[in-house]
This record gives structure tokens, sequence and C-alpha cells, in this order.
């Protein structure tokens, strides 16, 4: 995995756009409709807050984690969606004011954990840079989103790497969210980062491969466009198929992207 220090750097990095994108809205800018259907620019801001709040109390108290996942039982969906109702009632300005305060003590409190802590999460403890690298998946999906509903494009780094090594290190997520079983093969991901240098994992001689640019293998594996709609192509029947499942984040996968929604990348 790329190294820690700089997944938390790329974290803060990706928060930070998140805030140049809302940092000038209006309120009826915070009230336009994203793709997520009910979901508005508040509400995306809402959830992104919510989840980190959960990661930054991971990360810090992790005894206070750990009472919280106990009374949440196994809906930590449901659980996060109910978090962000105290912060979608407050007005744009509180809001957004909320939000920079639970992304800076979350990342602060994901630098603190010493190398080779676990943190407490949601299925099994986990590296503190492996939650950041998930901090990074919803910042980068919800984010978006948020992009989408402005008309805005993102310029894109070589910092896309920790989400790209995340999402390859769940790639069974898919599956899972759908009770199908997991191919034993291992596959081969060939990813081309925004400055043309190749990200490559798994087996050389696999006969199932997924290959394209990095952007737009996090925009499949956020399920924020279709796969028709990007330049991410497989090789052999099962890697084929993963392209139709893929996501980076456990539970319901939610309804995605139509083809053709968005122009093809």
């Amino acid at each position: 995995m790329a190294d820690p220090q700089d997944v938390i750097a790329a974290l803060g990095a990706e928060g930070g756009e998140i805030d140049r994108l809302v940092a000038d809205l209006d309120e009826e800018q915070w009230g336009l409709p994203t793709p997520a259907p009910g979901w508005t620019i508040a509400h995306q801001v809402a959830h992104l807050a919510a989840t980190f709040k959960m990661a930054g109390t991971a990360a810090a108290a992790p005894d206070a984690f750990r009472a919280i996942v106990s009374r949440i039982g196994g809906d930590f969906d449901g659980a996060v969606q109910t978090a962000l109702l105290p912060y979608l009632a407050e007005p744009p300005e509180r809001l957004y004011a909320l939000w920079q305060a639970e992304r800076a003590a979350a990342e602060k409190a994901l630098a603190e954990v010493p190398a080779g802590e676990l943190v407490p999460w949601l299925v099994r403890p986990i590296p503190a840079p492996v939650l950041a690298a998930a901090g990074m998946m919803e910042l980068f999906g919800h984010g978006q989103d948020i992009a989408d509903a402005l008309g805005v494009d993102r310029p894109r780094t070589d910092r896309l790497r920790p989400l790209v090594e995340f999402a390859v290190r769940v790639w069974d997520f898919g599956y899972q969210a759908r009770k199908l079983a997991t191919p034993e093969k291992e596959f081969r991901f060939e990813i081309t980062a925004p400055s043309g240098a190749l990200w490559a994992y798994g087996p050389v001689d696999a006969t199932d491969r997924v290959s394209g640019p990095a952007e737009d293998f996090c925009l499949l594996v956020t399920r924020r466009r279709h796969p028709d709609d990007l330049a991410v192509t497989a090789t052999g029947a099962d890697a084929q198929a993963w392209l139709e499942i893929a996501q980076a984040y456990r539970g319901p996968a939610g309804a995605g992207r139509t083809p053709g929604q968005f122009a093809k990348r």
C-alpha cells in the first residue's frame, strides 16, 4: 500500500477539494439535487460529516466507538443515515463549519495512531491508513455527486492511488453485497495513474484482468458512473462480470448510475 503518511495527506487534500466545492455556495445551491435520488448537496456534506465523526471516534476513542457499534448492531449504514440528520438540520454555514471540524478531527486522530496499531471498525479492526483510504473512497464518491450537481469537473492527481489500492483490497465487496460466490482466482488489475504511471496488482499471469484510467476505475468502484460510460475494460468472463457489480463499500449497492446518464469517458 502507499506510504501511510501519503494516505493521510491524500485524505486531507481530497477533503480540501470538497471544501472548495461548497465553500461559496448560497442557500439555494446547498439545496440542489444530486444524482443520488433524494439527496441534495446538503445531504452529501451531512453524510460526510457523520462518517468522519465515526472515523475520528474510532481512531481517538476506540472504547467509545465500540460502544456505538454495540448499540447499532449490524446496521451501520442505517446508523450513519440517522447520524446525518442533526447535521442536516443545521443551516448551510453551520453545516459547513461542522463538516470542516469533523474532517480535521478525523485526520488528526488517524495521523496520531501509532504505526502497526489497529483501529476498531465495522467488521474487524483495521490499520489507520486503510481506514483513511476508506475515507478517500467516501470523499471521492460523494464529492463526485456534488460536482455533478454543480456541473463542474474536478482535477485528478496521483493521490487517487490509496483509493485504487483500497478498491483492489476490497474487490470482493460487490459479491458480498449481492450474496454471490466470490471467484477463487485472483484478478490482475493494471490501472493507469493520472501521471501516466502504471499501478499493477495481482498475479502477472492471471487470466482475468481489469485495466483502465485511475479516475474511471474510481468512478466504477464508487458506482458514480455506469461501466458502459467508462474506459475500464476487462478480460475473462469473471472480470467482465465484476465490472457490473464492482463496489468499494460494504452494504447495499444502491441504484448506481444508468448507461448514458453521463458522457462516455
